[in-house]
């Protein structure tokens, strides 16, 4: 995948913006998308002065969309409780 190539790929000029984190057209998650690519070199910023990027997914039902960063759910892996063996 092209994710963090510095110029976008042909395939972004027709992305739909997704207001929800997943496709559009058939509720996909990114993790299904065929291709993905984030729009590093251009980050807006928040209020808060957060850094925010497009995400650009190419679906596996063949839709391209794109989000923000900021609106990516929280991972599931990020919630774990710690464990003494994580590190072993």
């Amino acid at each position: 995948m092209e994710a963090f190539a510095p110029i976008p790929p042909e395939w972004t000029e027709k992305a739909v913006h997704a207001h929800h984190f997943s496709c559009p057209r058939c509720n996909s998650s990114p993790l299904e998308a065929k291709r993905v690519w984030i729009n590093r070199r251009s980050p807006v910023y928040t209020e808060d002065h957060r850094r925010k990027w497009q995400e650009f997914y190419y679906c596996q039902c063949d839709y391209v969309w794109w989000a923000w960063s900021s609106d990516r759910p929280p991972s599931e892996l990020g919630d774990r409780p710690f464990d003494d063996n994580d590190y072993l």
